[in-house]
């Protein structure tokens, strides 16, 4: 990144400072908050919105901000004037419940709900654990951001690491799930930043490894977690024993080779 000349090289710097966790106030209050309880927290900072500490780190404006309570004041006011981001190397999970249709006309709408709700708690609870950013939930989808500042260097392997505990934390490592999903990750450079205006702001991925995950985990079956190459080198995953698959995905020119991981 060149010297600081105008607006654009200030917003820049800032964005780097916080996808690579250079400020290192940024990176310690994450591992900080991390460790507090309870969820829900911020999507950002990962400060807890409930527990002991809640009350305290309100009166810092580390509360849900009431234009989009998925982020605390302070950091959804830091995304507002600091609009943009930067294309860095990240990770991408995305999982997904498999036959969520028949499911829905078997159980009910309201059992439907509670069941969604067990899953998006549970998959917040993972994600953040392995020091991911909580993208969002898309129907019956949640979305992680691994990234070197917060994830580390080796953020595939945090993001793996992540969709296997998810995969037990869900049942799908037991014959009886109590929901099923499949998992897909990805490797690559993405833009990391901000979309939307203001109160809809979010912190989000786009680009070409983004869409490689989503057709992924469409692709997944109950209990599958594929990867793609480019995530299994990052990680350093060993192969022998695993099964190889090549996906014709929407949108991709060349068949996709992954590797199959399952319980």
């Amino acid at each position: 990144m060149g010297a600081d000349n105008g607006h654009g090289d200030a917003e820049e710097r800032w964005w780097w400072e916080r996808l690579l966790v250079t400020n290192p106030w940024f990176r310690r209050g994450r591992v900080f908050f991390r460790h507090l309880p309870a969820d829900p927290r911020c999507k950002l900072c990962a400060a807890p919105f409930e527990g002991a500490a809640a009350p305290v780190l309100r009166l810092f404006g580390k509360r849900p901000w009431p234009k989009n309570p998925k982020y605390c004041g302070s950091c959804f006011k830091n995304l507002e004037s600091h609009r943009g981001g930067i294309e860095i190397e990240c990770t991408l999970l995305f999982a997904d419940v498999r036959g969520s249709t028949p499911l829905a006309e078997r159980i009910g709408p309201t059992a439907v709900r509670e069941l969604m709700n067990r899953f998006y708690d549970t998959a917040v609870h993972v994600l953040v654990e392995h020091d991911a950013i909580v993208d969002k939930f898309v129907g019956d989808e949640i979305i992680g951001i691994f990234i070197p500042g917060l994830a580390g260097e080796r953020h595939a392997t945090s993001a793996i690491a992540a969709a296997r505990d998810l995969m037990a934390a869900t049942g799908n490592t037991t014959e009886s799930p109590w929901v099923p999903i499949g998992a897909g990750v990805n490797t690559g450079v993405a833009f990391v930043g901000t979309i939307g205006d203001a109160p809809h702001i979010e912190l989000t991925a786009l680009g070409d490894p983004v869409n490689v995950a989503a057709r992924l985990a469409s692709a997944a079956g109950a209990g599958e977690i594929l990867v793609t190459y480019s995530a299994a080198v990052a990680a350093n995953l060993d192969e022998d024993g695993l099964e190889r698959r090549s996906l014709d995905l929407k949108g991709k020119s060349e068949p996709v080779p992954v590797l199959v991981l399952t319980s």
